[in-house]
C-alpha cells in the first residue's frame, strides 16, 4: 500500500511538472498571490493564478512575450521559457507608486480608485503582519493618515478631517458597527476588532453619507475579515498561520492561529487570538508631570494611596482580550456566493486610566474606575447574486445581528459605595446593495437599508462593606432607534480621461425612549424623533495621462441624534453633570475637497488633497436647566447641568500630503503628512477650536527591501497645541496636559524613532522583530488620558502553511 501511496505522489508530481503548472509569489514574503493576470498575443491566452498562486503555463508554450500583472504589483514581461525555469515559482516585486488598486467601500462593489472622486487609504494585511499593531486602533495610527487618542490601555479612538467617535462610521464585512450609544466622548470599539483577522482595510475620508447614511461625517473605516478560500480542485485546500509574539513595553504576550479549509462548493476558516498586556510603561524622557507618582489600593478594608515605586510605570493600566471568529462560504455555481461569518471579542475589566488621574482636595478623586468587559458579537449573512441583464449585474444581501455590552464601574476614594452602570445593545440590519452597467459608460449603484437598535440600560449600587445592593441611577432610557434609508449613484465614464459621480441618499431615523425619573425629576417621561434627512454627493476624476489624475468632489453628511444624544445621564467632568434633552435635529456637514496624484518616471509619486468642511447644528454638550435649576445634586455633589444641543456651527479645512520614492538597489523613502486647523461656535458667539481637531501630524520611512528581508527606519511625530489653542473645554484639564511656563496645560509636540525588521526564514516560517521609540520619549497623544509607550521591543514569530 505504501508503494502504491508513493507512485501516485510520483506521477502527480511528474503530471504537474509535465504540465509546467508554476504558482506566482510575492518577492518579499513568498506569499502565493492569487487571480494574477498572465496573458500573451501570440499565442492568444489569458489565464489567472488560482489557489496558492498556481497555474498551468502550457499553453504560452513558445510565446515571446508574457504580460504578468497584478494590482500593486509591478508588471513583468518575460518568454515562456523563462517562465519555466526550473523551480516552478515565479516572483513579483510590489508596487506602490501605481495610482490604480482596487476599493471596495466608496460603492461597496469592487471598482478601481482611478474612478472614485475621493481620498482613499488601504491598509493591507501584508502591512499590518509587518507592523505588528496590537490592536485595531495602532493598526489605523501606523498608517500615518488617521489620528488615534487613548483614554486608556484598552482603547484607541479615531480622528479623522477633524471629527471623531460617532462622527466617524466603522463597517465590519460591510456592516455597521455604529449603535444608538456611540457617543461624542471618546470611543474604544474598534479594539473589539483583531487585527490577526483582519485582510484588509480601507479608510474613507470624508463624508461617506450617501452609501452609509448616518454618522459617516469625517469619514468611514471599513474592516474586511479573513475569508474562506475554495479549491480549484478536487484536492482541498488547506491553508492557516500561527503567531506567537512578545512586547517589552507592557510585557505583552499574544497568540494567534487561524485556519482555512476549502472545497470546490464548500469552505471555512477558523481564527482564535488571545492577548495579555501588562501595566504600560512610559519613556524616559519627557515632561514629569506624566509621571505616576501614586495609586491607589485597598488593603485590609481600607483604601491607600501607595507611592509608585517605578513611576513611568502606569497602574492600573493592563487589560486581556480574547477574539474569535467562524466563517462559512457556499458557492455552488459562479452565479450565488453565500457567506455567513461569526465574530466574538471580549475583554477583562480595565482602568480608564485618566479618569485615575484626577484629585480633590489633594487626595486621589477616585480608588476605581473601571470599564467592565467590552463584549462584542456579530451574526452576518451575505448573499451574492451575479445576473446576465434585468435590474441587475450584481446583487447583494446583507443581514446582520450584532450584540454589545459594556460597563463603567466607579467608586470614590473612601466611599464604600462602588455605582456601576451596564448597558446592552442588540442591534440588527438588512441592506440589499445593486450594481448595473447600463452600458460602457454608464453604471449604477443603488439599495436599500435598514437598522433598528434595542437598548437597555441598568445600574446598581454596591456597598462594598455590607455587600448590600440597590438599585442605581441608568446612564440610559430604555429606547429603540431605527433608520430606513433608500440610495442611488451613478456613473459616468464620459471618456478615457473623465469620469463623473453623483448620489444621493433618502434617510428617515425613528427614536422612542422612556425615561426612569425614579432618581432625577424630568419633566418628561417619554421622548420620540421621527426626522428625515437628504444627503448627496457629485465628483469629478480627470486623468490627462496614466500617470496624473485630478479630482473634485462636493458631498454632504448627517448624523441623527441617537440614544446617547437624547437620553445620557453621567458625570462629564467634576462638577458637571449631562442630562436628557428629547428636543433634537440632525445635524449636517458639507464638503468639498479637491486632490491631485503623479507619478513621474516609475520613480516618485506625489498626491495632495485638500477639503473644508462646515458642520451645521451642531450637536454639542453646552450648559442647560432642569426645572429651572443650572445645578443639580448628582453623586453627592453640587454639578452644573449640561445636555447636548444643536447649539454650534464647526468648520475644519486641512491638507494631507503624501510622497513615495523609489531608490535604488531596494531602498524606499514614503511620507504622509496631515494638517488640519478646525474652529466651533460658543454659546457667546466667539470660537474656540475643535476639540478633535489634532495638531499636523506624520510618519516618514526609510525601508530597504529584498528578496527574504525587509527593513524599514521610520520617525512618527506630532505638533505642540498651546494652551491657547485648546478647546475650551480642555483647558482646565491639568491632570491630563503638561504645564507650560505660566502654569496653563498644553499638549507638547513629539516625535520617535522606529525600526521594524522582517525576514522570511522558510516559505513556512517568518521572523518578524523592532525596536519603537527607541530614543524614550515620553510623550502623550493630543487629548490623551494615557501616555504612549516607551522603547518597546517587539518579537513575533510567524508559521503559514
Amino acid at each position: 500500500m505504501k508503494k502504491i501511496i508513493i507512485l501516485w505522489a510520483l506521477l502527480g508530481a511528474y503530471a504537474e511538472s509535465y504540465a509546467q503548472v508554476i504558482a506566482i509569489k510575492d518577492r518579499e514574503d513568498s506569499r502565493p498571490l492569487e487571480l494574477v493576470t498572465l496573458s500573451s498575443e501570440d499565442p492568444t491566452v489569458l489565464l489567472l493564478s488560482g489557489a496558492k498562486g498556481k497555474v498551468d503555463i502550457t499553453a504560452f508554450k513558445g510565446a515571446d512575450r508574457i504580460e504578468i500583472r497584478s494590482i500593486g504589483y509591478q508588471t513583468q514581461t518575460v518568454s515562456y521559457d523563462e517562465l519555466a525555469k526550473p523551480g516552478f515559482s515565479f516572483y513579483l516585486k510590489p508596487s506602490s507608486l501605481s495610482l490604480d488598486q482596487v476599493v471596495v467601500t466608496a460603492n461597496r462593489w469592487n471598482q478601481s480608485s482611478r474612478d472614485v472622486p475621493v481620498k482613499i487609504t488601504t491598509i493591507s494585511a501584508k502591512e499590518v503582519a509587518f507592523q505588528n499593531p496590537q490592536t485595531a486602533a495602532d493598526l489605523l495610527g501606523q498608517s500615518g493618515e488617521v489620528f488615534i487618542q487613548k483614554s486608556q490601555q484598552g482603547g484607541g479612538s479615531p480622528m479623522i478631517r477633524g471629527f471623531s467617535t460617532n462622527r466617524l462610521l466603522i463597517t465590519v464585512d460591510g456592516v455597521r458597527m455604529n449603535t444608538a450609544i456611540f457617543r461624542s466622548g471618546n470611543l474604544q470599539n474598534v479594539i473589539s476588532l483583531d487585527p490577526f483577522s483582519i485582510e484588509n482595510t480601507e479608510v474613507v475620508f470624508g463624508p461617506g453619507s450617501v452609501m452609509y447614511g448616518s454618522d459617516a461625517i469625517g469619514g468611514v473605516m471599513s474592516f474586511y475579515t479573513l475569508m474562506p478560500k475554495l479549491s480549484d480542485s478536487a484536492k482541498p485546500l488547506v491553508s492557516g498561520s500561527a503567531v506567537g509574539r512578545y512586547s517589552s513595553a507592557n510585557s505583552e504576550l499574544t497568540g494567534h492561529a487561524d485556519v482555512s479549509v476549502g472545497w470546490k462548493k464548500w469552505g471555512i476558516a477558523t481564527s482564535i487570538s488571545h492577548n495579555d498586556f501588562g501595566d504600560l510603561r512610559m519613556g524616559a524622557h519627557g515632561p514629569d508631570e506624566y509621571l505616576r507618582k501614586e495609586y491607589v489600593e485597598r488593603i485590609d478594608s481600607e483604601d491607600r494611596v501607595i507611592q509608585n515605586k517605578d513611576q513611568r510605570v502606569q497602574r492600573p493600566t493592563g487589560y486581556s482580550q480574547i477574539n474569535l471568529m467562524q466563517k462559512i462560504r457556499f458557492k455552488p455555481n459562479d452565479r450565488w456566493d453565500f457567506d455567513y461569518g461569526f465574530q466574538y471579542s471580549t475583554t477583562s475589566n480595565y482602568a480608564r486610566y485618566d479618569r485615575l488621574l484626577r484629585y480633590r482636595r489633594n487626595l486621589p478623586r477616585s480608588a476605581e474606575w473601571n470599564y467592565g468587559p467590552q463584549e462584542w458579537m456579530m451574526n452576518n449573512l451575505t448573499i451574492t447574486n451575479t445576473a446576465s441583464g434585468g435590474l441587475y449585474d450584481q446583487m447583494s444581501i446583507r443581514l446582520a445581528h450584532q450584540f454589545f455590552e459594556e460597563s463603567r464601574i466607579d467608586r470614590d476614594l473612601n466611599d464604600s459605595e462602588r455605582r456601576t452602570t451596564l448597558e446592552k445593545v442588540n442591534a440588527f440590519s438588512a441592506s440589499i446593495d445593486f450594481n448595473k452597467q447600463l452600458n460602457d459608460k454608464q453604471k449604477l449603484f443603488y439599495g436599500l437599508e435598514a437598522i433598528y437598535n434595542d437598548v437597555i440600560s441598568t445600574a446598581t449600587n454596591l456597598d462594598i462593606v455590607t455587600n448590600v445592593s440597590v438599585p442605581g441611577a441608568p446612564r440610559y432610557p430604555k429606547s429603540n432607534w431605527a433608520s430606513y434609508a433608500a440610495y442611488l449613484t451613478y456613473q459616468l465614464k464620459a471618456s478615457d480621461k473623465v469620469t463623473f459621480q453623483a448620489g444621493a441618499r433618502y434617510n428617515q431615523f425613528v427614536l422612542n425612549s422612556k425615561f426612569e425619573t425614579t432618581f432625577y425629576p424630568f419633566p418628561f417621561t417619554t421622548a420620540k424623533l421621527n426626522n428625515g434627512a437628504l444627503t448627496g454627493s457629485a465628483g469629478l476624476v480627470y486623468h490627462p495621462a496614466s500617470t496624473w489624475s485630478l479630482s473634485a468632489n462636493l458631498s454632504t453628511g448627517f448624523r441623527s441624534p441617537n440614544v446617547d444624544d437624547v437620553g445620557k445621564v453621567f458625570e462629564s467632568e467634576p462638577g458637571s453633570v449631562v442630562i436628557p434633552n428629547p428636543n433634537l435635529k440632525a445635524e449636517y456637514a458639507y464638503n468639498a475637497e479637491v486632490g491631485v496624484a503623479k507619478v513621474f518616471g516609475n520613480r516618485v509619486k506625489v498626491d495632495l488633497t485638500a477639503y473644508y468642511t462646515y458642520l451645521d447644528n451642531a450637536l454639542v454638550r453646552r450648559n442647560f436647566t432642569l426645572n429651572g435649576q443650572d445645578s443639580i445634586q448628582y453623586n453627592g455633589e453640587l454639578s452644573q447641568v449640561q445636555a447636548i444641543q444643536n447649539a454650534a456651527k464647526a468648520t475644519v479645512y486641512g491638507i494631507q500630503a503624501g510622497l513615495e520614492i523609489k531608490l535604488p538597489a531596494g531602498f524606499g523613502l514614503s511620507s504622509h503628512f496631515t494638517y488640519q486647523k478646525g474652529d466651533e461656535e460658543l454659546d457667546d458667539g466667539t470660537t474656540s477650536p475643535l476639540r478633535h481637531a489634532a495638531p499636523w501630524f506624520g510618519i516618514t520611512r526609510l525601508s530597504y527591501t529584498a528578496k527574504k528581508m525587509r527593513l524599514e527606519l521610520y520617525g512618527m511625530y506630532n505638533d505642540k497645541v498651546a494652551n491657547s489653542e485648546l478647546a475650551q473645554e480642555e483647558q482646565g484639564k491639568d491632570y491630563m496636559y503638561a504645564i507650560d511656563a505660566d502654569g496653563k496645560p498644553y499638549s507638547p509636540g513629539w516625535y520617535t524613532l522606529n525600526f521594524k525588521a522582517h525576514y522570511q526564514l522558510t516559505d513556512l516560517l517568518s521572523i518578524n522583530a523592532g525596536v519603537e521609540n527607541f530614543t524614550d520619549q515620553r510623550y502623550r497623544p493630543y487629548s490623551s488620558g494615557i501616555v504612549a509607550p516607551g522603547r518597546n521591543v517587539i518579537v513575533s514569530l510567524r508559521a503559514r502553511f
